[in-house]
């Protein structure tokens, strides 16, 4: 799920080099894996971008998502903020690596956690759970989330909203291998919507248990469990 390239390995007989942020009129594009052939960042970026998400990790927990900008990312961890816009290209992006973080934990739980999130139960009860584990995840992140979302198309094809997709299509294709799975996980994706879950917990006042069970409920109509 992370949106990150790993990082590059030293040519042979080169030392990595100093922990820099080139300036921008000799800015070097990001390399290739040698043996995948993916983009990949020098091991010099990704500690700055590691150390530039410490620091807006920091600044939600004090000020909230409202309250991290570029401005003060790049001020929290000295940097000037042109380094901020380079790794991150706006705030909408740097919201969402944040999000990446702690969607990773979560993508860890469907894919090596115990059941029913993780392998080890019927089709049916992973569905049931993914969505509750979702819910919660969504209501615990819920401010970071809306801050991020100024772009739909950019949030629909964002690689969290892209797992979170894959997953639950190879989890009907399971159940329901003669419907048209994609588009049904689609359709249960949008009962998962973050803005939704939003105006039915704090606009609405529906408890979140409230919302999970009709998860539970939809998943075993679509599912006809």
């Amino acid at each position: 799920m992370a949106s990150t390239p790993p990082p590059c390995p030293p040519p042979e007989g080169r030392p990595v080099e100093p922990a820099e942020d080139p300036a921008p009129s000799r800015a070097r594009q990001p390399g290739a894996d040698p043996t995948t052939g993916e983009p990949c960042l020098r091991a010099d970026a990704v500690r700055n971008r590691a150390r530039l998400l410490e620091a807006a990790g920091r600044l939600v927990a004090e000020r909230g998502a409202a309250g991290v900008t570029m401005e003060a990312v790049a001020a929290a961890a000295s940097v000037g903020k042109g380094t901020v816009f380079r790794r991150f290209g706006d705030r909408a992006g740097l919201l969402l690596a944040l999000l990446d973080r702690s969607a990773q934990r979560l993508q860890a739980g469907w894919l090596s956690g115990p059941p029913p999130l993780g392998p080890g139960a019927p089709g049916v009860e992973r569905l049931r759970a993914f969505g509750v584990a979702v819910i919660r995840w969504s209501a615990e992140q819920l401010e970071l989330i809306l801050a991020s979302q100024s772009d739909p198309a950019r949030r629909l094809a964002h690689p969290i909203r892209q797992a979170f997709l894959a997953h639950v299509t190879s989890l009907l294709e399971e159940v329901a291998p003669d419907a048209d799975y994609e588009l049904q996980a689609q359709a249960l994706l949008a009962y998962l919507d973050p803005s939704l879950i939003h105006h039915l917990t704090e606009q609405r006042g529906m408890p979140l248990e409230r919302v999970e069970a009709g998860w539970t409920e939809l998943v075993d109509r679509v599912t006809r469990s």
